[in-house]
């Protein structure tokens, strides 16, 4: 187990670096202090540490979309779901530009993880953002386009990190992109009062 870890761990940081072409098994055996034939008893192949690292990578970042309460106060929920993003985003970065680079490849490696597990998820979690509208506990908003907005709102931070830190001088994110990001969804979600 410690030697997968290690393996994996060098991976992510390999093939978030230098994406799943320019990765290779030497590169990521040298990250991990193995020779390439120690990885190779663990990891037949470079897809399958690939595929292993996306796998884990897919449970953890939808976890906050799962635990989405349909019973709870929606724009809170909504919020909630922002913030943990957001601190996901700034916390782990290689994760989060891993995932995008297998997306502009067309997901090549992961495409039926997508359509079998993520696009029931997302169906259903539209649903309960379109049950929350329908009762007038949410403003109108388009629920897929909204889940595809705090997508790309919350991980901005991971992927484009480098601009971000040229463009605030270096100054740490966090705390005021979490408050623009509360306040302006916020405001997408509020329902109108009458």
């Amino acid at each position: 187990m410690r030697n997968r870890r290690l393996i994996l761990d060098a991976a992510l940081v390999v093939f978030s670096r230098d994406g799943y072409g320019g990765a290779t098994l030497d590169s990521i055996a040298t990250g991990a202090g193995l020779s390439k034939p120690n990885l190779l008893y663990y990891f037949d192949s470079k897809t399958a540490i690939y595929v292993t690292l996306l796998s884990q990578l897919l449970e953890t970042w939808l976890d906050p979309l799962i635990e989405l309460d349909p019973d709870g106060d929606p724009v809170e929920e909504l919020l909630g779901y922002v913030r943990h993003k957001l601190d996901m985003s700034l916390e782990l970065p290689d994760e989060s530009k891993l995932f995008a680079g297998e997306m502009l490849q067309g997901a090549p490696r992961i495409m039926n993880h997508l359509q079998d597990e993520l696009k029931p998820l997302f169906d259903r979690k539209c649903a309960i953002i379109q049950n929350w509208i329908d009762a007038g506990k949410l403003a109108p908003v388009d629920p897929p386009h909204l889940i595809f907005s705090i997508w790309a709102a919350t991980q901005h931070y991971a992927d484009f990190g480098a601009q971000v830190s040229v463009l605030l001088g270096g100054e740490n994110p966090s705390v005021r992109a979490a408050a623009h990001l509360e306040q302006m969804f916020r405001k997408v979600l509020q329902p109108q009062t009458p």
